[in-house]
């Protein structure tokens, strides 16, 4: 029975030197991040590059000691590949496209909701990070903050359920943002579309 060595000795064993590490890190995980990618851009050749685009960046982070080991090496690779997928449909946004011209347009003739499928996956995908990023805050932040936004309620209308003044619901919505800016920051993550 073969021992299975954690991700963060594993991290610390490349960080030190210890180049198979990284190798053992890449083969644990490969499934599981290759086929995230894969499931968003639906091109093997563009997933197999995304990927390799994805440890390049994780070698160069460990490389400088930019990487703070929480225990969180998979969710950590999976934000990054996540990052580069909407680098990639934002870059494939500026490549030229065929319009038609003036007397004949393709467009006016078929109509396809799938010519928005890679915003939706994008918006989900923002839509879930959000979520996560909203769970990490303080329980009082992040009920003031999910009845402003999700619920669409007054201040005056948080103060009364909440039972603190207005100023207080104020305070923690401020707070809340503030935090949710740092935790954004803090992982790099790109929420926008």
């Amino acid at each position: 029975m073969e021992l299975q060595i954690d991700d963060s000795i594993l991290v610390k064993n490349y960080i030190a030197g210890e180049e198979n590490a990284l190798e053992v890190l890449i083969n644990r995980h490969n499934q599981r991040i290759s086929s995230f990618i894969y499931s968003k851009v639906m091109d093997r050749d563009v997933a197999e590059d995304i990927f390799q685009d994805t440890f390049i960046k994780v070698i160069k982070t460990l490389k400088k000691g930019r990487y703070s080991e929480e225990g969180k090496f998979l969710p950590w690779v999976m934000r990054i590949a996540h990052n580069l997928i909407i680098d990639h449909f934002r870059k494939n946004k500026r490549m030229p496209k065929f319009e038609g011209s003036d007397d004949f347009n393709i467009f006016s003739v078929i109509k396809d909701d799938k010519l928005n499928a890679e915003k939706q996956i994008i918006k989900n995908q923002i839509d879930s990070d959000l979520t996560l990023l909203i769970d990490e805050l303080p329980e009082d932040q992040k009920e003031v903050l999910l009845m402003r936004i999700y619920k669409d309620m007054s201040f005056k209308e948080i103060s009364e359920n909440t039972g603190v003044s207005i100023n207080t619901a104020l305070g923690r919505m401020r707070y809340a943002l503030i935090n949710l800016r740092k935790i954004v920051e803090r992982n790099n993550i790109v929420l926008t579309n």
